[in-house]
């Protein structure tokens, strides 16, 4: 659980421009709250995270020509392709005053349609899963660059001293792996704290006595042989020997990450296990989330509602990866219910949990995959990838409740009418975090860095 860090600056006014000389190394103020540029409408976000690509034309692109043509070719003036086009095998409804489509493997999703604002236009550069995935994360997919989570946590700063302000649950290994919850070339105290493991079969679980969920306990988080204040003792003293060579060295990032990791790793010891200890939680509640043994809703259920324990306690920016995988290349009929079965319940429940406690207003919570899948069949029973449209959806935070913004083709292929980029998302998400994406920067290697590089605009339609 490394959380080392070299401090830069924001390069926008705020309570970071004053720092310099020893306080701008100070952990304290890297992780301190930050002045917003303008007023925010979100003050925290929740990514849950769909790694595969899910369907949107099965889920939320509704597009009945797919079943008027199945089985042929797309008309060339849409696109070319030799494979048959494959009709949805699932029914959409549209649902809440707001008339939302949502596929029927969405049925506790959907009583929320009036809550959501869907992005029917999404598109991104490549089809490939790692390079998607990292982009989506990170804005690249060429070179390794802070996660959104860690420029989130970077503009913010943290709320809560005792916890990490970025944690990722359960994140796979594949597709970039840390990279896509890294802080790059930002100081590594903004990088995410992992907790658990993900989509690893339970036999090599327990042959590499991996966690199969997040909770506790989290390893290495109790000292079983000094008390706290004998711990206090020996932290004081490594941290006056690093402080020692600090001196020396005048800037040297690996030991004030050094002094930051001790610290920090001291504060969770009396926060941590608490915080992921579930069983304060009404029997109520966790029925609500789909937690319970033997139920296909319990690993994802124990994912949101931890989720909501974490923003409730301070922490800035969580992400939340299914425990499923939405690669539906082959038997998408049998497959793609399972995924959903997994994952409705919980994301609802979520929401309600959000909204009953005050919370979603200015929480934003985010669905997402890396991209969609194709309108034409690949070997007759699934779908290939597709990164020239899909769908992703916002809730809360100041993101306009009810909409459906965009569209694709009647096809569900590509993104015709407004269009959003990867780019455009990422902006719009800082937007609503209270930064203008071209103003929140890090000086690195000679130049301002910035999470949308030298791309990106606002998509003022998606915001309430």
């Amino acid at each position: 659980m490394s959380l080392a860090s070299s401090f830069g600056y924001l390069a926008f006014a705020g309570p970071s421009d004053q720092a310099a000389g020893d306080d701008a190394r100070s952990s304290d103020r890297a992780l301190a709250p930050k002045a917003t540029q303008f007023p925010a409408r979100a003050k925290r976000v929740i990514f849950l995270c769909m790694n595969g690509g899910p369907s949107h034309v099965d889920l939320f692109d509704y597009k009945p020509m797919l079943g008027k043509h199945a089985g042929s070719q797309a008309p060339n003036s849409v696109f070319k392709n030799t494979a048959n086009l494959m009709a949805s095998p699932f029914r959409f409804a549209q649902h809440g005053d707001s008339g939302q489509w949502i596929s029927e493997l969405f049925p506790h999703l959907a009583q929320h349609a009036d809550d959501l604002c869907v992005i029917n236009s999404m598109h991104t550069d490549l089809p490939n899963h790692s390079q998607a995935f990292i982009q989506m994360h990170t804005g690249s997919f060429q070179f390794t660059r802070p996660s959104l989570g860690a420029w989130t946590l970077y503009g913010l700063g943290t709320e809560n001293d005792n916890l990490p302000g970025f944690i990722t649950l359960s994140p796979p290994s594949e597709n970039g792996g840390a990279r896509n919850y890294g802080s790059a070339f930002l100081p590594a105290v903004y990088q995410a704290t992992k907790i658990g493991a993900n989509q690893i079969p339970e036999f090599y679980r327990k042959l590499l006595g991996v966690d199969a969920e997040p909770g506790p306990p989290l390893k290495n988080i109790r000292n079983e042989w000094l008390t706290s204040r004998e711990q206090r003792r020996q932290l004081d003293l490594i941290r006056d020997l690093n402080g020692h060579k600090l001196t020396r060295d005048e800037y040297n990032p690996e030991v004030e990450g050094a002094i930051e990791s001790f610290e920090i790793a001291f504060r969770m010891q009396s926060e941590i296990p608490g915080l992921l200890d579930t069983s304060s939680e009404t029997e109520s509640t966790t029925q609500e989330y789909g937690i319970g043994s033997g139920r296909s809703t319990d690993q994802f259920g124990r994912q949101c509602l931890l989720a909501r324990r974490m923003i409730e306690a301070g922490v800035r920016f969580v992400e939340v990866t299914a425990p499923v995988g939405w690669d539906h290349h082959f038997q998408l009929g049998q497959v793609l219910p399972d995924a959903c079965a997994a994952t409705d319940q919980p994301i609802a429940a979520l929401l309600a949990d959000l909204k009953q406690r005050g919370l979603l207003d200015d929480t934003l919570v985010i669905w997402a995959g890396e991209f969609g899948r194709t309108p034409y069949a690949q070997s007759g029973t699934g779908r290939d990838h597709n990164n020239k449209g899909y769908t992703v959806w916002m809730a809360g935070g100041g993101a306009k409740p009810g909409l459906r913004y965009g569209a694709t083709d009647d096809f569900g292929y590509q993104a015709i009418e407004a269009p959003v980029h990867v780019h455009d998302w990422h902006a719009t998400i800082l937007h609503l975090l209270g930064f203008d994406h071209t103003q929140l920067t890090f000086n690195y290697a000679g130049r301002d860095f910035r999470l949308t590089d030298v791309h990106g605009k606002v998509v003022d339609g998606l915001i309430a």
